[in-house]
């Protein structure tokens, strides 16, 4: 057979002929149909691949324990599950709950979202923190007093729901209840995060919502963004204001103070912070352009994204909104500050000082005989 190149048609015509793919040389050029055609008939076997390798020499052997058949492709997750009624209750079963594979492993996550948060400038000096919800009273939390560029694994605290400290050599954050009090209210919130992201908080500084319908990315996977009143942080106050207002959305606001998310696991969260922070620095940048004049996403096309929402588990209130309701951005006017005017400074009508008056006369006429 001293065929150099083979077509689809040609390979066809091999098969049908009773001949296999290792009767093509091993030197033959195959075209984009041939390689399909013969891919195609290539035996499945769900099995893993042999040391032995194929009939087809042109390939070199699967490594060992690769599937010989590419596998259904998934979306991995890392929510964790726990079994209803199953918490840890001795001190002694809490501890080796707190050191178990599956446990350290979500410690493992928490850091490196924390070493992203640092390298992203999401959060300053010690600021920040992050719990993970694994049990029906029991959460995982960062340190207090611990920077988040350095956090290791040992370095996580177990807490209960009330917030008293169950395991860990580093004593818990004290912002643990507002993230309690989200778990509380929402059982989908598994992981609640908190941090400094510049632009974000510089909204919640201004005590401004961003505006909505602009950013697709946070459209879908935040929604509207809210700010939530200031509180002291730490406090209880702040807790119950930060609940209430989380529950149904899962990035806020927290005014003169910062930012929160909430998602299934660290990474969902963290996601989710990154939406946010990346919405309100591209908003701030585009309301210097153009006249401040923003282009928000067509309602018909708003609801495009209510549908993947949907898909995604998300539920949405807005979807019952009018189109006047939905994307109505008039408040959110870039750079502009209405002040009632001070009654102690005087107004243009006011009464000028004489002698100024002449002095700025002389000046102006010795200035005009100078240029005659």
């Amino acid at each position: 057979m001293s065929k150099k190149l083979f077509t689809g048609a040609d390979v066809e015509a091999l098969f049908k002929a009773g001949k296999t793919a290792a009767d093509i040389p091993k030197d033959a050029i195959l075209t984009p149909s041939a390689r399909d055609i013969i891919r195609d008939a290539a035996p499945r076997s769900s099995g893993v691949a042999s040391s032995a390798g194929s009939k087809d020499n042109r390939f070199p052997p699967l490594p060992p324990g690769v599937p010989t058949v590419p596998p259904v492709p998934v979306v991995p997750s890392f929510e964790y599950s726990w079994v209803p009624g199953g918490d840890a209750i001795t001190p002694e079963d809490i501890q080796r709950f707190f050191y178990s594979p599956a446990i350290v492993e979500i410690k493992r996550q928490m850091v490196h979202v924390g070493h992203k948060m640092w390298g992203r400038n999401m959060v300053d000096g010690n600021g920040g923190n992050i719990t993970v919800r694994v049990g029906d009273n029991l959460v995982l939390c960062t340190p207090t007093l611990r920077s988040k560029g350095e956090l290791q694994v040992d370095d996580i605290a177990l807490v209960d729901l009330e917030g008293t400290q169950k395991a860990g050599w580093r004593k818990r954050t004290s912002e643990v209840n507002t993230h309690i009090a989200i778990m509380k209210q929402q059982p989908l919130a598994k992981c609640c995060i908190h941090g400094h992201p510049p632009y974000s908080t510089a909204f919640a500084v201004a005590g401004i919502e961003p505006p909505t319908c602009l950013c697709s990315e946070a459209e879908i996977f935040t929604g509207p963004i809210k700010l939530i009143p200031y509180q002291t942080p730490g406090s209880v106050e702040n807790a119950e204001a930060v609940g209430a207002v989380a529950k149904d959305n899962p990035a806020v606001l927290l005014e003169n103070h910062g930012v929160m998310t909430w998602g299934t696991d660290a990474e969902d969260a963290y996601w989710k912070l990154e939406n946010m922070e990346t919405a309100c620095q591209t908003i701030w940048v585009a309301s210097q352009l153009n006249g401040g004049k923003l282009h928000a996403i067509p309602f018909e096309k708003m609801q495009d994204i209510f549908k993947i929402r949907r898909q995604l588990g998300m539920v949405d209130p807005r979807e019952e909104w009018t189109e006047c309701k939905l994307c109505d951005n008039s408040e959110f006017i870039p750079g502009a500050v209405c002040q009632v005017p001070d009654s102690s400074t005087p107004s243009s009508s006011a009464k000028l000082d004489p002698d100024a008056e002449k002095l700025v006369q002389m000046l102006t006429d010795q200035i005009l005989a100078a240029t005659k």
